[in-house]
């Protein structure tokens, strides 16, 4: 009897964010094909923004799920976003996913960029 190793999704997604991702996929326009692929770019004001989406599976990513939501996230960015939390907000002044990076040495007002 094998015995398999289950790895630790490398980022972390709050309730509200699963909720939020969730009621997205559930749209009956949705490609269930395609996973939630989270991943850094270049830009915005800190030097690096983060990228959330829907999208294909590529060679180089690693494959992962939470809560039932298939993920993908590039094996190149791990380093930059692991231990990540993605949260979802419905506040009056900021709606939308919002992330607290422990690898970020600093982060800008936006909450979407930050430096190491």
């Amino acid at each position: 009897m094998e015995n398999s190793v289950i790895e630790a999704a490398p980022v972390i997604l709050t309730e509200g964010a699963v909720k939020e991702i969730k009621r997205l996929m559930d749209a009956p326009d949705f490609d269930a094909s395609q996973h939630l692929r989270l991943g850094v770019k270049g830009g915005g004001c800190s030097g690096l923004s983060y990228m959330l989406g829907f999208d294909q599976k590529e060679a180089n990513d690693r494959e992962f799920e939470v809560e039932g939501i298939p993920c993908i996230i590039n094996k190149a960015h791990e380093i930059y976003l692991a231990g990540m939390e993605v949260d979802w907000s419905e506040g009056l002044n900021n709606r939308g996913f919002t992330f607290s990076n422990p690898n970020a040495s600093s982060t800008c007002g936006c909450g979407t960029s930050f430096a190491v």
